[in-house]
């Protein structure tokens, strides 16, 4: 959603870059980008000038400290002022001290609240470890409450809908007599799905009012597409002068719209936005937080969530052992069942291009991860299925003919069950390399690495290289060169960069400076 305005943001600072100084032409006219980023990204207008009067404040102050280029402290500082506008401090939801705690979604229809209010199930039950129960209080849309009970029972959570909807029942009534289902079942959660309408108008907000007088809930939630521009930021303040509400969700994240929306409502409204949906599973949900989504925003990536991800994929005694097979033996240990599992842990995390944007710089090759074909994972799964319990284990014993029945049996090419043992066996080799501390092959003097000797080794390395010669046996023989490693900077064949399966997948600058490139 936020790819424009990255983009945007990074071509303003980009014109920073090789300057010793901030001068105030230099402010204005980067300010001036920003403002026009922020304004194409339709953020209200009201925030863009805040926004921009803060940043030409702090820039010409004496804010800005020494030590940093031009554009490190623009970015600090535009960093610091976006991670203000949405919100500040991520904000956890108000728990009740005598349970059930009561959660009323409120919004327009088509802003998601039915889904959304099964991904929230789903998340308190398997995060906060709570007993949530949903309530159908949606009469007014067709299907509305079946759309409810389906969600339901995708996330294993009771649905109370004794209505059939479709306009006939009291919403209000339902939502009453819920309240005496979740105490006399115990239910620690109530979540309320409430009729949303195409406009606001009153009768939408005298229901809601209603509503929220008969349970009287701890949390209100308004549910918003951020698709929507600068409405949303109108529609939430009629529904906060109407019916108030305690935070913000904000739906359809993963669409391609501007996202002004996202910068906009807490600043307006004054109410933080506290959760994003950015999907449509039930478990594309998150928490919102504002330092990691301004980091995204700049192209810095969100390290802390691929941690928080990878932590609930991969089962922490399977990673331990397969970590053992990797420093015994060179990894000889470690198998294509081993790699196979690996591989499926990590597609539990999501989409991979989802995975690898959460990386810093992963902007920067933002086109190769668009054209990523997923079904390349699908493929490798088939290809190893396709092998015996002793190829899989040891796949040197794979010849022509057993390659062939393995391409046969996964409806691919040879050639693709060649590659891959090919890949395989680069993988575990740097793989096996850095469990046991040796840095990664290829790759000497990388800083902040085992193994990584810094300058010194690196110049011990070339004095090596130069007395033995090439490296390249045909090159000595006076052949045909072959395949050498891969360049610093320059990925492996194993992972789509130089050699036999090599492409045009490149590095970020900074990241090939770290791994010791020019």
């Amino acid at each position: 959603m936020f790819d424009t305005l990255s983009d945007r943001l990074s071509a303003a600072f980009k014109n920073l870059r090789g300057k010793g100084k901030l001068t105030d032409a230099d402010i204005e006219a980067t300010t001036r980008e920003i403002r026009i980023a922020l304004l194409e990204a339709d953020v209200a207008l009201p925030v863009v000038k805040d926004f921009i009067a803060k940043i030409r404040e702090r820039a010409s102050g004496a804010d800005v400290r020494g030590g940093l280029n031009p554009a490190q402290q623009v970015i600090k500082i535009v960093n610091e002022e976006l991670v203000g506008i949405l919100g500040g401090e991520t904000r956890e939801l108000r728990m009740s001290k005598r349970p059930p705690t009561v959660i009323m979604l409120a919004g327009l229809q088509g802003a998601g609240k039915t889904t959304l209010a099964g991904k929230l199930a789903k998340w308190l039950k398997e995060t906060k470890h709570q007993t949530p129960i949903l309530v159908a209080a949606d009469l007014q849309r067709p299907n509305a409450v079946t759309q409810l009970q389906v969600v339901g029972e995708r996330a294993g959570v009771p649905v109370y809908a004794p209505e059939p909807g479709n306009g006939v029942g009291d919403p209000v009534d339902v939502a009453r007599r819920a309240m005496e289902e979740a105490r006399s079942k115990q239910y620690s959660v109530v979540i309320v799905d409430t009729a949303g309408r195409l406009g606001v108008d009153e009768e939408l907000m005298k229901q809601a009012a209603d509503i929220r007088d008969a349970v009287n809930p701890d949390e209100i939630l308004f549910v918003v597409d951020a698709m929507i521009g600068q409405d949303a930021v109108v529609t939430a303040q009629a529904f906060l002068d109407g019916v108030g509400f305690d935070g913000v969700v904000l739906s359809k994240l993963d669409g391609d719209a501007r996202g002004g929306a996202a910068l906009s409502i807490a600043q307006v409204t004054g109410r933080q936005v506290m959760f994003a949906s950015n999907g449509e599973k039930l478990e594309d949900f998150d928490v919102f937080h504002p330092d990691r989504m301004a980091s995204r925003i700049l192209g810095m990536g969100d390290v802390m969530s691929l941690i928080e991800q990878a932590e609930r994929s991969f089962d922490a005694e399977s990673a331990a052992k397969t970590a053992a097979k990797l420093q015994k033996r060179g990894g000889k240990d470690f198998t294509l069942d081993d790699f196979l599992a690996q591989m499926q842990s990590v597609r539990k995390m999501g989409p991979l291009t989802k995975i690898f944007g959460m990386l810093p710089g992963a902007s920067q090759f933002k086109d190769q991860l668009e054209n990523f074909d997923e079904r390349e994972i699908d493929r490798i799964e088939a290809v190893i299925h396709s092998m015996t319990p002793a190829e899989r284990t040891d796949p040197n014993i794979i010849n022509g003919s057993r390659r062939a029945r393995i391409a046969k049996g996964s409806g691919t090419e040879v050639a693709t069950v060649s590659g891959l043992v090919e890949r395989f066996f680069e993988a575990r080799k740097m793989m096996s390399a850095m469990a046991s501390g040796k840095g990664i092959p290829g790759m000497p003097g990388m800083p902040g690495m085992p193994g990584g000797g810094g300058k010194k080794a690196k110049q011990q390395q070339v004095k090596k290289a130069k007395k033995r010669g090439s490296g390249n046996p045909a090159k000595r023989a006076g052949g045909p060169a072959q395949p050498e490693a891969p360049a610093p900077g320059q990925l492996p064949a194993a992972f789509g960069g130089g050699g036999q399966n090599g492409g045009d997948f490149e590095l970020p600058d900074d990241l090939k400076k770290m791994l010791g490139g020019q």
